[in-house]
């Protein structure tokens, strides 16, 4: 176990952003960024114990601050697309960003991974925490947020994040990470031989700007039928609506939980290096994207990231869920805590 902290660049403003190394001593390192509170890498061991890093990303936070795709980034205060960059709070309409078309997505430009965070170091538990407090009016949103994220690297080979946050009025909370994983290697190219298992019967489609029409549909012979493990690339150049709106996966699963607490949902293979990566979580939902928008990325030792290189696993409430009463809610009531975590195992 063990950890360390050195600079990572300067931000075009001039702030100095620092990256934390997370050690296990079992074959496991996990760095991140107090620049959007982002995972930069991720090395793990495949079956013959040689440890390659399986995270895309960059290799100066400048590349983070220019990148549009989110590379391991915290998300927040809300996740995905908002259908008309709009919620409606306690009968009042509070106008977002809209950053793509007429919608927002991932909070837009004052999202949370665009900022430098405060980190401190829990050298004991080999955790790093990030602290933001976001002003009433942030993103457009009401409420004061003070939100904590923490990261552990485990004994177990577990990447751990935990959200905590509190905010004085009502707001929306739905915070998830985007990391895009690729078990063969960063730079090793496609995704559609991975493996996936996915806990879910049902998923939510979309419609224009792909944002959910409010139906929960069965996955049962369609594409989106993960519950028997089959390849990424099975289906997805089926002929089917849903994949030809979004160009491939790019939607929320309804997981099939059997509780409020954190559960295993997921599990994704890849044979070449015999690595597998298990998700956990205590959400409702999970956003599956293969990287369809992904568009020539100049990433990590002189990688270049293309469609279809990474595949992420957004933990989270539905899509646009505080507009559409038949999903489970991503309202923070005052003085509420939201709490979450989700778990990234490697084995």
């Amino acid at each position: 176990m063990g950890n360390k902290v050195s600079e990572f660049g300067k931000t075009s403003k001039g702030k100095i952003a620092h990256i934390y190394t997370l050690v296990n001593g079992k074959g496991m390192a996990l760095e991140v960024t107090d620049y959007g509170a982002t995972m930069v890498s991720i090395l793990a061991p495949d079956a013959k114990g040689r440890s390659k890093d399986v995270l895309l990303g960059y290799d100066d936070v400048q590349d983070y601050e220019q990148g549009t795709c989110y590379f391991g980034a915290i998300i927040g205060r809300n996740g995905n697309r908002t259908k008309d960059a709009q919620v409606v709070i306690d009968g009042h309409v509070y106008q977002m960003e809209k950053n793509e078309g007429e919608n927002n997505l991932h909070s837009g430009s004052e999202g949370y991974s665009n900022i430098i965070w405060d980190a401190s170091v829990d050298e004991d538990g080999n955790s790093v925490s990030f602290h933001h407090v976001g002003a009433d009016g942030e993103q457009g949103l009401p409420g004061t947020f003070d939100i904590t994220v923490t990261y552990t690297l485990t004994m177990e080979n577990e990447v751990k994040i935990h959200y905590e946050g509190i905010s004085d009025k009502d707001t929306i909370a739905n915070m998830t990470n985007h990391g895009y994983y690729n078990l063969a290697g960063h730079a090793a190219g496609k995704i559609e031989d991975h493996i996936l298992w996915l806990d879910a019967d049902a998923f939510t489609p979309v419609g224009q700007g792909m944002i959910p029409t409010g139906e929960i549909l069965p996955v049962e012979g369609t594409p989106m039928d993960f519950r028997a493990a089959k390849s990424i690339g099975a289906d997805i150049e089926a002929d089917y609506e849903q994949l030809k709106i979004a160009g491939g996966y790019d939607h929320n699963f309804a997981l099939d939980k059997k509780t409020k607490g954190v559960e295993k949902v997921a599990e994704v293979s890849e044979s070449t290096s015999g690595r597998t990566m298990e998700v956990y979580t205590d959400l409702p939902g999970m956003q599956l994207y293969t990287g369809n928008f992904i568009v020539k990325e100049e990433g990590k030792e002189g990688a270049e990231y293309t469609k279809r290189n990474g595949v992420c696993f957004e933990t989270q409430y539905f899509p646009n869920s505080i507009n559409i009463p038949s999903f489970e809610s991503c309202l923070l009531k005052a003085g509420d805590t939201f709490t979450s975590t989700t778990i990234y195992k490697f084995c």
